[in-house]
């Protein structure tokens, strides 16, 4: 029998995170503060989000972060997730290209998110922090984020994506098990949902909006700070966590991959499997290729542009430089709510503008009908986000039948879509549409 799955030992398991600002050779314009447009400083950050995440994410000197051991200790609940050769999928596609994937759907929550969730938690603790609040687009995060909450004592408020709210209704309940307030956004709580709705008022809600609302109750609570699930240095800097183990594991599989694929919303789970690799790109050791799945209904690296820009759409976050659609941007009701977000992280964009990455934009029904294919070859449901990382990898290994080159591909499956059959349904009655 053919080995599928490879893992690592207890004492193989990465105890540091990746750093790239370290080693990037141009590095990333500084993010300003909205209200001087001077560089911001720990100290500014500090007002939002805990301290050592602040300190992390202006960190351009430091290759290696060391894990806490809390951290280490709930990582072993379900690290290292396993490295899987999708032999069936290359079988089905009929393609001399070895697929391999990185299956994060193994997590307590589901998906990857809880590598940075049980990071940001623990930090809040142990600085004095008793209340965090966030947005969440499909809920994945907002997951993680109460499930890390309730582990280290903390209260969770989350904002979720109104359209997400009502599409997603389980992972809404998910959130609510583990103790968390959970408010569809925009939402008439805060001073940047009732604009919102006074202007739009059918508005169906972004990531923009929900993060606006997070940021606001954040400043407005005494004892609790602002937590985030992509786009942010410190948060991509966590996620590294997948690609180091990948590259042990792709070494004990006797394979190194010629393109590394990511689904990509803000980019953490893109910058989680490829960060690591790119870093053998830097020094000419390596030419891998990568690429960054997007939906082509929110094509911020594939069509947008390369400014400063807020982060949310109440202009509440500091003015970020990065691929953007602009933060008003009001994207389509695609189902990878995950997705839905109007600009790319300052890294992930100084890296594209150096063309060090690539960026793949995937139509939504192309997307599902290859985690369909991907479901009935092995045996896993993908989540709608996913499946543009699928969608891509199937396009590159297309692309080597036609070529006949055996080239490696490896790509991450961020997450399960079992919350997400609502979606599937959809798609499996002919009811999809793309935007």
């Amino acid at each position: 029998m053919r080995q599928k799955r490879f893992f690592l030992e207890e004492n193989e398991i990465p105890r540091q995170w990746y750093n790239i600002l370290a080693d990037m050779p141009v590095k990333p314009m500084p993010m300003l503060n909205p209200k001087t447009r001077e560089p911001m400083t720990v100290e500014d950050l500090s007002e939002l989000f805990c301290e050592e995440c602040s300190r992390q994410e202006l960190n351009q000197t430091d290759r290696w972060i060391d894990i806490p051991e809390e951290v280490l200790e709930r990582y072993a609940y379900y690290r290292s997730t396993p490295l899987v050769r999708a032999y069936s999928l290359e079988e089905a596609l009929g393609t001399p290209a070895k697929i391999y994937f990185k299956n994060e759907s193994v997590s307590p929550i589901g998906s990857h998110k809880l590598n940075s969730a049980l990071a940001q938690a623990y930090y809040c603790k142990q600085e004095g922090v008793t209340n965090v609040t966030t947005e969440t687009g499909a809920g994945q995060w907002g997951a993680a984020l109460s499930y890390a909450s309730k582990v280290f004592g903390l209260e969770s408020a989350v904002y979720q994506v109104k359209i997400s709210y009502e599409q997603k209704p389980y992972r809404r309940s998910i959130m609510q098990v583990f103790g968390a307030l959970v408010t569809p956004s925009p939402s008439m709580s805060t001073r940047a949902g009732k604009d919102i709705l006074t202007r739009t008022p059918n508005h169906q809600g972004s990531l923009g909006t929900a993060i606006s609302e997070a940021v606001e109750l954040a400043r407005m609570t005494p004892g609790c700070k602002y937590t985030l699930g992509s786009v942010m240095n410190h948060v991509t800097l966590h996620q590294t966590i997948i690609g180091l183990e990948a590259e042990k594991q792709m070494e004990k599989a006797g394979d190194y991959p010629d393109i590394v694929i990511g689904c990509f919303g803000g980019g953490s789970n893109f910058g989680g499997i490829s960060f690591p690799f790119l870093r053998h790109n830097f020094t000419g050791e390596r030419n891998t290729r990568f690429i960054a799945a997007e939906p082509a209904a929110c094509p911020k690296l594939s069509k947008g542009k390369f400014e400063y820009d807020f982060g949310d759409e109440a202009g509440y976050t500091p003015l970020l430089p990065m691929f953007t659609l602009g933060h008003d941007f009001q994207p389509s009701n695609i189902h990878a709510g995950g997705l839905r977000y109007h600009g790319a992280g300052v890294v992930v964009s100084q890296l594209l503008k150096d063309g060090w990455i690539e960026a793949m934009d995937v139509e939504q029904i192309e997307s599902f009908e290859a985690g369909c294919l991907f479901a009935k070859c092995e045996g896993i449901i993908p989540a709608p986000e996913s499946c543009h990382a699928i969608a891509a990898a199937v396009r590159e290994a297309k692309k080597c039948k036609e070529s006949g080159e055996e080239k490696v591909i490896l790509f991450n499956l961020s997450g399960h879509g079992l919350i997400d059959m609502a979606a599937y349904d959809q798609f499996l009655a002919g009811n999809m549409v793309n935007h």
